[in-house]
């Protein structure tokens, strides 16, 4: 039962972190620019890995797509494929831990083979959040970098509230996996490790029928004399 538990909280975890790292590739503000600090005519502009966009002081947001994705910057395109993997590698693994928890019964009804399933997706779960983490501290290092850099003759951005949602989800992803791993791992020892306990007492019990008893072989003595 508590197997069940613990791994029922790591797949909201880690749906959690997926549906986190989904909303945060989407975003446009990876990277936000500050009125205060350059002159521009809107009074904000944000910028993702698929558009960008501007605010006016009357309300109205504008945004646009970028018009040739393989001209952006490579470290964009970089953390384009990886973001897009960690959410292929999310619900793939979401996928199978369904599969193989213990409370579903779903497909499998082996023990081992669920078990499997379960250990498998918790590992797609942490690599998952690894890909994402590798994209979203990759994007910041870039911006701080352009920052501070004074000889960077572009437009200065600074860390958008998007970075911050991805590091959020990247840790519920590698968090749920490694619960998902873990709550496997015990369940294999509950199971396994009472048979060997009782295999290796039946070996270490004496067989009665191999010895004889003491009287008979006394009184078998006592006939041959």
């Amino acid at each position: 039962m508590a197997s069940s538990c613990l791994q029922i909280c790591a797949l909201l975890l880690a749906l959690a972190g997926f549906t986190t790292s989904l909303v945060t590739t989407m975003s446009s503000t990876w990277k936000v620019l500050d009125s205060t600090t350059e002159v521009v005519a809107a009074d904000w502009v944000s910028e993702g890995l698929w558009m960008d966009c501007a605010a006016t002081a009357v309300g109205s947001v504008q945004c646009k797509k970028f018009l040739y994705m393989l001209s952006s910057d490579p470290h964009i395109q970089a953390c384009r494929a990886l973001m897009i993997t960690s959410i292929l590698l999310g619900f793939v693994a979401a996928v199978l831990s369904l599969l193989g928890m213990k409370c579903t019964n779903i497909g499998l009804s082996d023990e081992d083979g669920k078990m499997k399933f379960t250990v498998t997706g918790g590992f797609l779960f942490i690599l998952g959040g690894l890909c994402s983490m590798v994209a979203v501290s990759w994007y910041a290092a870039m911006v701080t970098a352009q920052f501070f850099n004074p000889l960077y003759a572009g437009t200065k951005y600074e860390l958008g509230e998007a970075l911050y949602l991805g590091w959020a989800g990247s840790i519920l992803y590698i968090l749920g996996g490694i619960l998902l791993t873990c709550s496997c791992r015990g369940k294999e020892k509950q199971n396994y490790s009472p048979k060997k306990y009782a295999y290796s007492a039946a070996q270490a019990a004496p067989q009665p029928h191999m010895y004889p008893r003491s009287s008979e072989t006394v009184i078998s003595n006592k006939e041959y004399v």
